[in-house]
């Protein structure tokens, strides 16, 4: 049996039990509508924390994501792999638009964020790591990716994050590069901060 046929199967398997577990359903609704954004918002937050580890980590994991999509966009170009809902009479709990089924975008975004957060904080990481796997599982589960296409997100994701995190420090200007933008925050951030306290002790 072909790979693919046993992706299908797998997917079928799953699919099933959609209808039998609605409250489910809801949850993984809410992970793969809305968890990739519990994500963004989470970069900025650590952004504005100030710290400068937490502002390095904040920029990989944005470059790492960069290059990670941009790598799925690639090969769903080149490698073009129809959605369930095109090929098979499921049950979908969200509405697509029928482009590329492999890798899955979100599964690669949630986990190249997820796995460079847990590179620099191992205890909170795992929450993150969570999260990520929760809307990878959860776009199986409303309908929309095959299973083989959130683990080869979830692969992407994890190992360009991982890669980034260990090539960066030893490209010398890139490293350097990304410090002077963290200094340079730092520095616009302290003069409007000192701007903000004059107007109002004026």
């Amino acid at each position: 049996m072909k790979l693919s046929q046993t992706d299908a199967l797998l997917f079928q398997d799953i699919n099933q039990l959609v209808p039998f577990y609605p409250s489910l359903g809801l949850l993984m609704k809410g992970f793969s509508l809305y968890g990739e954004y519990i994500l963004y918002l989470s970069i900025f937050l650590y952004w504005f924390t100030g710290v400068r580890k937490n502002r390095y980590m904040v920029m990989q994991a944005l470059l790492s994501a960069c290059i990670a999509l941009g790598i799925s966009r690639i090969i769903g170009h080149f490698f073009y792999r129809p959605r369930p809902f095109v090929t098979h009479d499921i049950v979908q709990l969200i509405p697509h638009s029928a482009n590329a089924s492999f890798p899955s975008d979100h599964a690669t975004g949630a986990f190249v964020i997820a796995v460079s957060f847990w590179l620099f904080h191992k205890k909170v990481g795992w929450a993150w790591l969570t999260l990520a796997l929760g809307i990878a599982f959860s776009r199986v589960w409303v309908g929309v990716h095959y299973p083989g296409d959130v683990l080869a997100g979830i692969t992407l994701g994890a190992f360009t994050a991982i890669s980034i995190h260990y090539l960066l420090p030893k490209i010398k200007y890139a490293y350097q590069a990304m410090n002077g933008v963290i200094s340079l925050a730092n520095k616009v951030e302290s003069s409007l901060l000192t701007k903000n306290n004059k107007d109002r002790s004026a």
